[in-house]
């Protein structure tokens, strides 16, 4: 089904029935939603989706910890589970451990389909997959969504990077599928081996895993370093690959509404957000029964509209996602994304890494920039104009550290370029 070919009525009506089944199901096998939706005078018939309860990273967590190794939000009997994965753990909490049948799994691929028929894969595409393939999802997924397709698809698992380049060349490579921050370790380590990333036969590069992809500057970086379009997509281990940018439609991320309720709430008050408002994400997933969840809070900030006039019905997320909801800072006053400061040092292209340290004084927080210049910089001028941009849009003024050359962290997977320190003074010993 070709969910962006369906109007409101029809993506609501398909919500409501796959939402009856699948509630149906859980309540009779599903022991952690069967104890969390008992008592409750729901009737989903009656489009009252927010009467039920939240599900919070937290919970499935305690829950794993109460009953491990898997937890209880198991539909099935674990006989017919056949793929095992994990959250990443970027957060800094503990990774979850997620089971998927062999039915979940293709509901995986199908919404991989979606991203590559929106990206307008074709039938002679070649995918490459710059991954260790270790037991994250999104690697095995994106891989297994495109053969599912028909389309040649190359590992790269155990390969250095300057590797991954030669087989990009030699193979005659169309779409790429890594982290923003990988794309752009593989442009600046085929700058260094003298290849011009521009002139070889990749078109596409599928990015996910960070604000990245839809961060303008960062995203402009990547495609003038691939000469290639830059496609963002938006999916967790705990709800599946959701989100897509459509070829036609630039700089935003549409659900796939057909296997997911999506809702913005405020994330203090639990309230739902006006439509195009700053919200947190909530997705309810709707093929995944075997490990499904309902009403999850995914902390990721979002503006999510359905009167966008766009070429689908389906919502939308202009920006994509701006940022993590415990990701986000206040620096004198002032609240600030991560990805907003991307945005502005991305903009200036003797920037080749950097990191974002925040200090937690007695006498407040601070924001310290520390960057790795390019070759022959200017460095007080970089200094200078970094300083001046972060003033003129975000209305505090960093201290900025440059950094000799090689010396901040490169990623594979997602970039962890937030730190975060304490200068706090220990009260004197009393004896």
């Amino acid at each position: 089904m070709d969910a962006a070919r369906l109007d409101r009525r029809q993506i609501e009506s398909l919500q409501q029935a796959r939402l009856e089944a699948m509630l149906r199901q859980l309540r009779q096998s599903n022991p952690f939603y069967s104890a969390r939706l008992a008592g409750l005078d729901f009737d989903p018939a009656v489009r009252s989706l927010q009467r039920l309860p939240f599900t919070t990273r937290e919970m499935l967590q305690e829950d794993q910890r109460d009953h491990p190794p898997y937890g209880t939000n198991l539909t099935y009997p674990l006989d017919r589970y056949v793929r095992y994965h994990q959250t990443s753990g970027s957060s800094g909490s503990q990774p979850m451990r997620w089971l998927d049948t062999a039915d979940d799994w293709s509901w995986w691929c199908g919404c991989w389909a979606a991203i590559y028929g929106a990206a307008g894969l074709r039938d002679d595409d070649r995918l490459f997959f710059p991954f260790s393939f270790g037991p994250f999802v999104g690697f095995w997924a994106a891989f297994d969504g495109a053969a599912a397709l028909g389309r040649l698809c190359i590992p790269g698992g155990g390969m250095t990077t300057s590797q991954r380049l030669r087989v990009i060349l030699d193979q005659r490579v169309t779409f790429v599928a890594c982290t923003p921050s990988y794309a752009l370790r593989m442009a600046e380590t085929a700058a260094e081996e003298g290849i011009d990333l521009a002139t070889t036969s990749v078109r596409g590069v599928i990015v996910a895993g960070e604000a990245g992809g839809s961060i303008p500057a960062t995203r402009a970086r990547i495609e003038r370093a691939w000469g290639a379009r830059v496609f963002d997509h938006w999916g967790m281990t705990e709800v599946g690959p959701l989100a897509f940018e459509r070829a036609d439609t630039p700089g935003g991320l549409y659900l796939n509404e057909t296997e997911c309720i999506a809702e913005s709430i405020d994330p203090v008050s639990g309230e739902p957000a006006a439509d195009g408002a700053p919200g947190e994400l909530i997705i309810t997933n709707l093929g995944r029964w075997g490990s499904p969840v309902i009403r999850y809070r995914t902390g990721d900030q979002v503006r999510l509209t359905r009167s966008h006039s766009g070429p689908t019905a389906l919502a939308f997320l202009p920006g994509g996602i701006l940022g993590r909801t415990d990701d986000m800072i206040v620096i004198r006053g002032n609240n600030v994304f991560p990805s907003a400061v991307e945005d502005i040092l991305r903009r200036f292209p003797e920037v080749v890494e950097y990191r974002l340290v925040v200090t937690e004084g007695d006498g407040g927080r601070d924001l310290r920039l520390e960057l790795e210049p390019a070759a022959n910089t200017d460095e007080q001028r970089l200094a200078d104009g970094v300083t001046q941009a972060m003033r003129d849009r975000l209305f505090f003024r960093p201290t900025v550290r440059l950094v000799p050359p090689g010396s901040l962290p490169r990623f594979e997977l997602k970039g962890r370029r937030l730190v975060r320190e304490s200068s706090r003074q220990s009260p004197p010993a009393t004896s």
